[in-house]
């Protein structure tokens, strides 16, 4: 952990729970106003205008989902830099310790060992200056939630049968390590846990798993409201075109669960 970055910590927590600023964060990272004025006054503009008193206060989705998006997102994408602000942004907006701790670890999964190690140098700091402490976060070893066995070995058929004949491995792992394992951890809950997964596909462009997924998480109890506002925010963080190309997706799944 560099200077600059522990410094963008200590002054993201000095803001505190409970005030406006805590809520909405200034967007900037681990950046000051004067630094992103020195180059881009327009993008400082927008960071206050457009996000901080706009987007993150829109009513389609809590502050504390948005935060879930945007966690899952600057961590799937590997951004760094925003990494202090949004997880301490996500902890004055209600995500417990323990979640944000499972969110990391779910999205090693679903966006690469490496972005969950680079995820896990940024939480130590922000954990160690708000007091955070082991037992505070889930624990290795867990009593799985319930599975739903009927919908786990459909799953599991369409999987074998699609990426069985390239790949027995990976069908053996997604069964063992992700559904039955993983998924069932009680520490975020299923509709969290969708939530984050949504997120990260879309952020990172992988639209041929959102159907599977985004049906997951309304299943899960993901309103159509909020699935739109989740694809609102992720313009802002991983680009209009990650967005543009999950929308088609998106409308294909609302369409499909409106005619059932």
């Amino acid at each position: 952990m560099n200077a600059t970055t522990s410094t963008a910590i200590a002054l993201a927590l000095s803001l505190g729970a409970g005030t406006a600023q805590a809520e909405v964060g200034a967007q900037r990272g681990t950046l000051s106003e004067a630094d992103i004025l020195a180059v881009s006054p327009a993008l400082d503009r927008y960071a206050t205008v457009k996000l901080a008193n706009d987007l993150w206060k829109r009513p389609g989705l809590s502050a504390r989902d948005r935060s879930i998006v945007t966690v899952a997102a600057v961590i799937a994408r590997n951004q760094v830099v925003l990494m202090p602000e949004q997880f301490t942004l996500a902890l004055d907006n209600g995500v417990k310790p323990l979640e944000l701790s499972e969110i990391i670890t779910h999205l090693a999964f679903y966006a690469g060992w490496g972005n969950a190690i680079a995820a896990i140098v940024i939480a130590r700091e922000v954990f160690a200056a708000r007091g955070i402490t082991q037992n505070q976060l889930p624990q290795a070893s867990v009593e799985r939630l319930p599975l739903d066995e009927k919908a786990e070995a459909d799953r599991a058929a369409r999987v074998a049968s699609s990426a069985g004949p390239a790949s027995p491995g990976l069908v053996r792992d997604t069964t063992d390590v992700l559904f039955r394992d993983l998924w069932l951890r009680p520490g975020l809950a299923p509709r969290d846990r969708s939530l984050v997964a949504v997120s990260a596909l879309i952020a990172n462009g992988q639209v041929q798993q959102i159907p599977f997924h985004l049906n997951k998480a309304m299943d899960n109890g993901l309103t159509r409201e909020q699935a739109s506002e989740v694809v609102n925010q992720l313009a802002y963080y991983a680009g209009w075109p990650n967005a543009f190309s999950a929308v088609p997706v998106v409308r294909s799944v609302f369409e499909a669960r409106a005619a059932q």
